[in-house]
């Protein structure tokens, strides 16, 4: 092998057991060191997936505390009356119970520190704060705020918003998270909105105690991918920061990691199941704090394995080389050309089984040594005999006394016709050293036989060729349809009462080319059908004054040129007549070209063995 750097094998045999033993450390290694990486990666997942799961628990519970509020308002019997009669109160009760609303507010406030404000919007341009002296921002239109529509669509239901900053009272621009509801009279009419302010700050306060490394954190969006919480919402405002907001919003609750090398983060996500996803970001980086003393490790250990892996690999090699280096002198004797040595088989192991293939392998290359100069010899013969027997004596003899005849009875039509048939059966005849031929040829070569041979048995037969144009420039061997004829002829109508016909067809079928010779003769029992293709039985073309080649022959000539797929195949019922069907490959001029190349390549190579 090229890649061996070495020539000796013992040497190279060391060098890969030691290199195997290596890898395989290096491997184990590698896999041990992921494996503590990934456990304590899982860890840190596990411990930020708990303190996400924290975070929305404890959010969870102020945002619930806010719909506690909400619903203690809607029950407050002041605020109920005021929701079904605002309209028809007289003025001095509809200022006194909003004053009352009032109170009740900013006693709910008093006791918690984390609400902002409440406040109620009616439709009809009426409010009620938490605040007697708070005054509404003239310059913002409050049915204009998103919590605003968000809970006008809502149509009851409670509508949390992300943060953001609080316009709509007159110089005051609080940070707030907003809950907002609409109210709604008995009959499903709604009247105003209800809308309750969390101060941002006790989240922010909350969340910024959340410890995931010296640079992990916890934010919080909506569904929408708007920013409730950032620890650096300024910084991601202003492009300065980014997050995968994409990838939270389709991931649900789980996690993913970042491809970004070494500042690569871990997103772990929590759906609060109101709006909102929590997010912790940890960076992979700090979750395995010992990298280097663990990889010292692993190299200081693969070191010495590596050491032990020279040692016992050359012990190995020195003893498993010995009988491999006795078969290769045997090899060298092969390599010179001596095909009759035979190695002992003195184990049962892997050498041994080594030495017992390498002679089968000797003994298979001088049987198919033997094959392929039988083949060639076969093939050379084959050819032989097809040239010899294209136009046989016999057979000239016949159709010249035909021609004297019809020219004595003075038939000089007949004689010129029957005689440029004979004429170009001799050119067509003519061989070019080519193996193959194209079809056009053949079937021109045997238009003229059967043109000749009418003539002879006028009475007696007639004969139809229907070739598709398309296969003609395709490529058969030479006399391939003759001796079918010549059997049709003399085996099949000439003992047959009256007139028969020979038709023969031509078709292309995928990358098959199909012939049929059909006569309606006499046909042939079972017995003669199916000895037909064997050699030496069944009836063949040449006798008579045929041309001597048998079916046989031309069917074992096809397997030999295109393969054992290949060949005829006869059917035959006595007194119907009989159908050959011959199957050849569809092969055009130029892969008939670079097979006539090989195979006088072949040639060559089987007369140089047989010189040898």
């Amino acid at each position: 092998m090229k890649w061996l750097p070495f020539k000796s094998i013992q040497t190279n045999m060391a060098a890969m057991f030691a290199g195997l033993i290596l890898s395989t450390v290096l491997l184990f290694s590698f896999i041990a060191y992921q494996l503590s990486a990934s456990a304590v990666r899982i860890t840190a997942e596990d411990y930020t997936a708990e303190l996400v799961r924290q975070v929305n628990a404890n959010i969870r519970t102020y945002v619930d505390n806010m719909h506690t509020i909400s619903s203690l308002a809607l029950n407050n019997r002041d605020v109920r009356s005021y929701i079904a009669n605002a309209a028809a109160m007289p003025p001095e009760k509809r200022l006194e119970t909003e004053e009352r609303i009032s109170d009740f507010f900013h006693s709910v406030l008093i006791s918690r520190k984390d609400i902002a404000s409440i406040n109620i919007f009616g439709y009809d341009g009426t409010f009620v704060s938490d605040r007697r002296d708070v005054r509404l921002n003239p310059n913002v239109s409050t049915a204009g705020q998103s919590w605003y529509k968000l809970a006008k669509a809502a149509e009851g239901e409670v509508v949390v918003s992300s943060s953001h900053v609080q316009p709509i009272f007159k110089d005051e621009y609080r940070w707030v998270v907003s809950l907002s509801r609409e109210l709604r009279q008995e009959d499903g009419t709604g009247v105003g909105i209800l809308l309750v302010d969390l101060n941002f700050n006790v989240m922010n306060d909350m969340l910024a105690e959340i410890d995931l490394g010296q640079r992990g954190y916890v934010f919080i969006i909506d569904y929408d991918g708007k920013l409730v919480y950032h620890p650096q919402q300024q910084l991601v405002y202003s492009g300065l920061k980014s997050e995968w907001i994409d990838d939270v919003l389709r991931q649900g609750s789980g996690s993913f990691m970042t491809d970004e090398g070494k500042q690569s983060r871990i997103y772990t996500i929590q759906d609060s199941g109101f709006g909102w996803k929590i997010v912790g970001v940890s960076y992979a980086s700090e979750l395995v704090g010992n990298k280097r003393t663990m990889a010292m490790s692993f190299v200081l250990w693969g070191g010495l394995c590596l050491l032990v892996a020279i040692m016992l690999s050359v012990l190995l090699s020195r003893t498993l080389s010995r009988p491999i280096k006795r078969l290769q002198e045997r090899m060298r004797e092969v390599e010179r050309g001596n095909l009759d040595i035979f190695v002992p088989v003195d184990s049962q192991r892997e050498t041994g089984l080594l030495a017992r293939t390498f002679n089968i392998m000797v003994a298979r290359i001088k049987e198919l040594m033997s094959q392929v100069v039988r083949e060639q010899e076969f093939k050379r013969q084959s050819e032989l005999n097809a040239l010899q027997a294209q136009i046989n004596p016999h057979f000239l003899y016949n159709t010249l006394d035909s021609i004297v005849w019809m020219a004595e009875a003075k038939r000089f039509e007949e004689v010129v016709l029957m005689t440029s048939a004979l004429a170009r059966l001799f050119r067509s005849s003519i061989s070019k050293n080519q193996t193959l031929v194209p079809i056009r040829t053949e079937i021109e070569h045997i238009s003229n036989y059967l043109t000749i041979q009418k003539m002879r048995y006028r009475n007696k037969m007639d004969y139809r060729i229907d070739v598709d144009p398309d296969i003609l420039d395709c490529r058969t061997i030479k006399v391939l349809l003759q001796p079918l004829v010549e059997n049709a002829i003399y085996h099949g109508l000439k003992n047959k009462y009256g007139s028969g016909m020979i038709e023969i067809t031509g078709k292309r079928s995928d990358s098959r080319i199909i012939f049929t010779v059909t006569d309606d003769g006499v046909g042939m029992d079972e017995d003669t059908l199916h000895r037909i293709l064997m050699p030496g039985d069944g009836p063949e073309g040449g006798k008579g004054d045929g041309t001597g080649i048998g079916v046989a022959n031309v069917h074992e000539r096809i397997r030999l040129y295109f393969g054992r797929e290949y060949g005829l195949s006869y059917e035959s019922e006595p007194e119907e007549g009989t159908t050959v069907t011959v199957v050849i490959s569809a092969i055009g001029p130029v892969e008939a070209d670079e097979r006539e190349s090989a195979g006088r390549k072949r040639g060559e190579a089987g007369e140089e063995g047989d010189v040898l």
